[in-house]
Order: structure tokens, then sequence, then C-alpha cells
């Protein structure tokens, strides 16, 4: 089964003949009910992220719920489409960019499944490098960049905005972490989709980001977004061949894996 975790202005994902599935976890219970479409030769599990009306902020997603949830289903590989703000003039609102790396700025938040054994995954390439694949081949597509992620839910000051550009980071976001690493950990292929909503604080000398403004881009660009997400689904092959997203050969883990 493959995945689709859906974020902000991303609240549902099939017609009235898909299913809904409830999933209790170790972990407490996941943002919403999952359901379950079919989307070409695939079986496909949506997620929202945030809850089906909003109900969760960046920080306060139950990650760990979510993704224990999804493996539990006998999902194995899962896109991650998102909002993102970005750091760059050259990627402007409407953009969409499939990113390759990932910087961590989030605190608190409950970022591993294994609080005993030393167990270590392999992250320095946090995405699936095949699900990326799929979804770069599309036109129009963005292949590369890398993605900073906050905490949250305030948006970042000009001087934050200016600094994370003079890195080199590309993009900027509130939920891709840990939601990358939970997926590396349970073995299940991972890659975000991200949609520009706005120039960043630091990039656009005008007013600052507003939640008003990011929504309305983003219910803007729904339309080709979703085709995009559902585009990618179909690129990807019916069998899993990929082992960049197996950390655990050769390691005896500490829990069982669902």
């Amino acid at each position: 089964m493959l995945a689709v975790i859906g974020g902000s202005g991303f609240y549902s994902f099939f017609g009235s003949d898909a299913r809904s599935i409830s999933v209790d976890t170790p972990y407490g219970t996941p943002s919403g009910a999952i359901t379950v479409g079919t989307v070409g030769d695939h079986e496909v599990a949506f997620l929202p992220r945030h809850g089906a009306n909003h109900e969760f902020s960046p920080h306060t997603v139950p990650y760990r719920a979510n993704m224990w949830a999804l493996r539990a289903l006998g999902v194995r590989r899962i896109f991650a489409p998102c909002a993102v703000g970005s750091l760059t003039p050259d990627l402007g609102p409407g953009s969409m960019v499939v990113p390759d790396q990932l910087v961590d700025r989030t605190s608190g938040r409950s970022d591993t499944y294994f609080d005993s054994g030393g167990i270590h995954v392999g992250f320095a390439d946090p995405y699936c490098p095949s699900l990326r694949a799929n979804a770069t081949d599309l036109p129009g597509v963005v292949d590369g960049g890398t993605m900073v992620v906050i905490q949250g839910p305030r948006f970042s000051t000009r001087a934050e905005s200016r600094w994370f550009a003079s890195q080199g980071f590309t993009l900027v976001n509130m939920t891709g972490y840990p939601e990358a690493v939970l997926a590396r950990e349970l073995e299940m292929c991972y890659a975000a989709i991200a949609l520009v909503t706005d120039l960043d604080a630091g990039i656009d000398a005008g007013a600052g980001v507003t939640a008003v403004d990011v929504f309305a881009e983003f219910e803007k660009n729904m339309v080709p977004f979703k085709k995009l997400v559902h585009e990618a689904l179909d690129q990807v092959p019916v069998e899993r061949t990929c082992t960049h997203c197996l950390p655990h050969e050769g390691v005896t883990l500490s829990i069982e894996l669902p």
C-alpha cells in the first residue's frame, strides 16, 4: 500500500467510494481517520496531517502515531505534500519542488521510536531516491532543494529568513520533521512534494508572511497540486525495490515494528 499525508489545505484525496479506517497505536490516536482508495494500480491510504478540520498545529501533530498507523496498515511508501515558503526569488509562489535535503530546526518533538537499545539510523539522504524520481520525472517539477523545518507555529523573522537563505537553504516548512526520520525508522520510503505558497519574510520586502495569504495561495494551486501527486503515484512501480530506506538490516531492534 502507498500513502499520501496531506498538509495545510490538503484535506481530502479520493471520491465518495473510498473507505475510512480508524487505527489505534501505542503512541496515541493519529491526526484523523485514514481514508483508503485506489489510484491507478495502487491501493492508497490518505491521512490528513493536521486533522480533518486543521485542529493540529505543526508542533502538536501526533507524528509518531501517524507514521505507526500507516505502517500498521501495510504502507511502505509515502508521498508527503506540504506547503512551504521560498528562501530564493527563483522559486516563486506556485512552484512545485521535490526537496532532496532537510535541516531540522525544531525543538521538543518526539522524533524516534527507539528510546532504548542504542538503535541508530542512517539519515544522510533523508528522502527516498526511488520515490523522488517518480515525482521529479514529471513536467514542471523542480528537482532538489534543502528544506529547513522550523518549530512554528509562528513564521520566521526577517533575520532568521535571511540566515537560512545565507546557508543555502531553499525552502522553509513546519512539518517535514520528524515525519521523514520516523518513516526511516519504520523502514518506509518517504518523499516530500512541496508547493511554494510565499516568499519568506527575509526574501520579500513586503509585509511578511500571513496565514491567510498562505492558505489562499495553496487553495489557488490545489487542483494542479493534487494532479501532480496523482501522477506521481501513477509513476510508482507496483513492486517496491528500494533498499535505501531499510536501515535495520542486520540489526536487532529494541521494539517490534508493526
